[in-house]
């Protein structure tokens, strides 16, 4: 795919040529004025301004090797960070083409991930006339900053939807504590009958343990002894308590759940997204941690979970509430999707005009 004003052959040559010195930072954390970067941006301050001007950095080891990051300016860059000067390309036009090349394919160590500037200097790289490359680089430099504003617009969304949420559970005066409006759940599945057996994913809530642990079923043959959940029934394994572990059940009619889960459903005063919308506020995160037990991995007992006061309020302001932060939240998801298009129009064209 190519601009319709340009034709003939493009270049390649190995990014040797075009930044023959590819080299790794030298520069150590101090007390300073100068921003000091890393593997993946800036990690503190250094003293000396040891490098300076329009660079590319590639992370050169560790779980971040193969990271790319534009720096231009003066500042200090790390030993673990490769820093590439091009000559004849600039550092932008540079920086897309190696993220269509992706360097991940040139990793190697299983112990210790690891890209040289060997291998970097091997790499081969397509370029037109320099008008071309700039209005390739314009084309997508404007994709990327509308996805950088498409991530604001997410994370003050985000930010606007958990502010409501503790504001709202924060302003009322009655409170009860969670043992009088929720009941344990024990119905085991004795029948032996095959249901699906589901697993709480901190960011996904309840999902089926074949997707949880990679197609794999890590449950026991004989299941009559794990428990049951219904549609708007709540669990969590209270060996892995945090924020988002407790989750409720919304797009099954049933399932099943390993008999360590802690299993419970809200009485006839309270919705079910009212009580789940708690749980992720701040308030409920630090009556938690007061309420840990255990000295090796630190638990939630239902017994705990039962002592943490709700605020309540009337099951009509409780409708109120839930469908204000729902209509938030559908808000939320059309513009994360707006956001995987943009990311998705990116990397079409990134393999359409770099081949």
């Amino acid at each position: 795919m190519r601009f319709p004003e340009f034709t003939g052959e493009w270049n390649f040559e190995p990014l040797d040529t075009i930044a023959p010195n590819i080299t790794s930072g030298k520069s150590k954390p101090a007390v300073g004025q100068y921003d000091l970067y890393g593997s993946t941006g800036i990690i503190g301050k250094t003293s000396t301004a040891d490098y300076s001007g329009d660079m590319l950095l590639v992370a050169r080891v560790g779980a971040n090797a193969g990271t790319l990051q534009l720096v231009n300016g003066i500042c200090g860059i790390t030993d673990n960070t490769l820093i590439i000067k091009p000559r004849k390309l600039s550092s932008r036009y540079l920086h897309f083409y190696l993220q269509h090349y992706n360097l991940n394919r040139l990793i190697f160590g299983s112990g210790q991930p690891l890209i040289t500037a060997g291998m970097l200097k091997k790499v081969h790289i397509p370029f037109g006339k320099p008008l071309e490359q700039y209005k390739i680089e314009i084309l997508l430099n404007l994709i990327d900053e509308r996805i950088a504003a498409q991530n604001k617009i997410i994370e003050k969304l985000e930010t606007l939807i958990k502010g409501i949420v503790d504001l709202s559970y924060d302003n009322s005066a009655t409170t009860k504590k969670l043992g009088n409006v929720i009941a344990q759940i024990s119905q085991r599945n004795k029948s032996g009958k095959e249901m699906v057996v589901l697993s709480v994913n901190n960011k996904q809530g309840f999902i089926e343990q074949s997707e949880q642990f990679e197609e794999r079923i890590i449950a026991s043959d004989d299941t009559s002894n794990y428990k049951m959940v219904c549609i708007n029934d709540f669990a969590y394994n209270p060996a892995r308590i945090n924020v988002g572990s407790i989750a409720r059940l919304k797009d099954k009619e049933c399932g099943i759940v390993s008999p360590m889960y802690i299993c419970f459903r809200t009485l006839g005063n309270m919705l079910p997204e009212y009580l789940e919308l708690f749980f992720k506020t701040k308030r409920f995160a630090l009556d938690v941690d007061k309420r840990l037990e255990g000295s090796v991995r630190l638990c939630l007992s239902y017994e705990g979970l039962c002592e943490i006061a709700i605020p309540i309020i009337a099951i009509e302001k409780q409708k109120t509430l839930v469908e204000k932060i729902a209509s938030l939240y559908s808000k939320l998801d059309i513009e994360k999707k707006f956001l995987r298009n943009y990311k998705m129009q990116k990397q079409y064209l990134l393999s359409q005009m770099f081949i």
